[in-house]
């Protein structure tokens, strides 16, 4: 019964004060939280007005393409929805974003791109997982390489991050190998959202329009 109790206290202290909650939870402020829940409704109304994001949604807004097939769009997806119902509520996408705060550690930076790399989720990334993720990648950003070039990238990672030479990288290993290789991190890292008003000037709103969107 006291776990229960608590449980419903979280939902009811979030539901009476959400922007206080998250940022308890996370490296932004009560004003970073409501700044974020502007973003929010401009991406979660790109194709129909709701209170949640779909994966159409999020692609829209990263690549103005709703429709295009992307490995990277799925894996992002997945990840950002923690509970795995197919869709990205406003809490999820906060707790989500906060990876990419830069006052998180590099720690928890590299477990989120372990996450993104383990497509296969056996809790190892394994020679086809940095393959698929590779070449998405690459189709993303309009690269082109060989194969010879891809296999060579993949082989180097590995000789690299496998330290226990059993064909498969585990997390402890891949956060000795981004703690050495720093670059690989470079992405997981959003200035803006050091200072999310002084970014997104217009996504700012007063604290009673925030909370009566979400709960009334």
């Amino acid at each position: 019964m006291g776990c229960i109790c608590v449980k419903q206290k979280i939902v009811d202290d979030y539901k009476e004060h959400p922007q206080t909650v998250l940022a308890a939870q996370t490296f932004f402020t009560e004003k970073d939280v409501r700044s974020l829940y502007d973003l929010f409704k401009k991406l979660s109304s790109c194709i129909i007005h709701k209170d949640f994001i779909t994966k159409e949604e999020l692609q829209l807004g990263l690549f103005q393409n709703s429709k295009r097939q992307s490995l990277f769009i799925d894996r992002i997806f997945s990840l950002f929805d923690m509970n795995n119902d197919g869709i990205i509520e406003f809490n999820e996408f906060v707790l989500s974003l906060n990876t990419f705060h830069p006052d998180t550690s590099q720690e928890e930076k590299a477990a989120f791109v372990f996450r993104l790399y383990g497509l296969r989720e056996t809790g190892f990334i394994e020679h086809e997982d940095i393959k698929e993720m590779t070449l998405a990648l690459m189709e993303e950003s309009d690269m082109i390489l060989t194969d010879e070039i891809v296999e060579a990238i993949i082989n180097k990672t590995f000789e690299e991050a496998d330290m226990k030479g059993d064909g498969k990288i585990d997390i402890e290993e891949w956060q000795v190998f981004a703690a050495k290789n720093p670059s690989i991190l470079k992405n997981m890292t959003i200035p803006y959202l050091k200072d999310i008003t002084m970014g997104f000037p217009s996504f700012v709103q007063k604290q009673d329009v925030f909370e009566d969107e979400i709960y009334n």
